[in-house]
């Protein structure tokens, strides 16, 4: 009986034609009919959106110089020719600025944190909030840092929420004590809104909040993330302050960071002559970030507005006071927008974030 031997061929599958080469199976997961470039189309047709979002702070603020030309090269010409002294000693209040926001990231997260890194994030992170409203820039840098430093999502997400009501409410504090020492709050009586501005803000805050409470309680795949959330926020809560270290970091950075950023404004105003006492600008400052904060328009382009509106009611110059929201607006977002990109952009190659 004769072995099979190595060269000898085995015969066909039956029903198989000799010359016909079988198709290898297709790839789990592909679609046949799909065209290759699907994803860097997409990738195309979302460019255009953060190009315009980008530039909307920008083409926003041409347009209001356009309009106002005369008060603009008046403060640009007073702001070219500012004391330089007061103008370095504003950017050292700026550069505090990101230190105490470290601070309160790091307070808001029971986990230890990299110094170093947790400061480069949120030096990069200024310059993602000029493409989103509200800080939400900032945010989503921040959330990216904590997840790629293994915090879950749960977690990240609480931390910037506590981040946020520590902010709010520190700055809310320093407010009330400022109005309580500086006889010039009876000057903000013209800016507070009329009773026919209030009732209808106070109808569309409590239909968001009626909206979100039916929500949360008839839609279940809502409520359980949620609920989740907000357990892991408490109990991140009562865990950072349980420890002192974490208390002072968090309320400490809270409550400095309006100071530092009100300190560069002063600086800016002393550079130009702007004529207020200190505890008047910082009480402008504190009174248009509150009155503009609930405006989401990106750039700080409602604090600005304001801004000017404030300082000119406590008794400033139209010029003087636009020339030292431009300085303050150059010294605290567009002198550190290129370095805060460069960084941003090194964060994420070296997969930081």
């Amino acid at each position: 009986m004769s072995s099979l031997s190595p060269s000898r061929s085995l015969p066909p599958a039956a029903g198989a034609h000799p010359g016909l080469v079988v198709p290898a199976p297709p790839v789990a997961g592909a679609c046949p009919g799909a065209p290759a470039t699907a994803r860097p189309a997409s990738r195309l047709s979302a460019r255009p959106v953060r190009l315009a979002l980008c530039l909307a702070p920008v083409l926003l603020a041409v347009g209001w110089a356009v309009a106002n030309r005369p008060v603009v090269y008046e403060g640009v010409r007073r702001l070219v020719a500012a004391d330089p002294g007061w103008l370095l000693a504003g950017a050292g209040f700026t550069c505090l600025t990101w230190v105490a926001a470290s601070c309160v990231r790091q307070g808001a997260l029971p986990d230890r944190l990299p110094p170093g890194l947790l400061l480069a994030s949120q030096f990069a992170a200024g310059a993602a909030n000029h493409a989103l409203p509200a800080g939400l820039g900032a945010h989503a840098v921040t959330l990216r840092f904590l997840r790629r430093r293994g915090v879950p999502l749960e977690r990240a997400t609480a931390s910037i929420g506590l981040y946020s009501l520590a902010r709010s409410t520190a700055k809310t504090l320093v407010l009330l004590v400022f109005l309580a020492v500086s006889p010039a709050w009876r000057r903000l009586g013209d800016m507070v809104p009329d009773g026919r501005l209030l009732v209808p803000l106070a109808a569309v805050a409590g239909g968001a909040a009626a909206v979100a409470g039916v929500l949360l309680t008839v839609v279940r795949p809502l409520r359980r993330p949620v609920t989740g959330l907000l357990r892991s926020a408490l109990a991140d809560v009562r865990a950072v302050h349980s420890r002192p270290c974490r208390v002072l970091a968090l309320w400490g950075g809270a409550l400095a960071m309006p100071l530092v950023q009100a300190g560069t404004l002063a600086c800016v105003g002393a550079s130009l002559g702007l004529g207020l006492p200190w505890e008047q600008v910082v009480l402008a400052h504190l009174a248009a970030g509150t009155a503009g904060g609930a405006v989401p328009a990106p750039g700080g382009l409602a604090v600005d507005a304001a801004l000017v509106w404030t300082l000119v009611t406590f008794g400033a110059g139209p010029a003087v006071a636009t020339a030292t929201v431009i300085g303050y607006r150059v010294l605290s977002d567009w002198v550190p927008l290129l370095p805060g990109a460069l960084v941003l952009s090194a964060l994420i190659r070296a997969k930081v974030l």
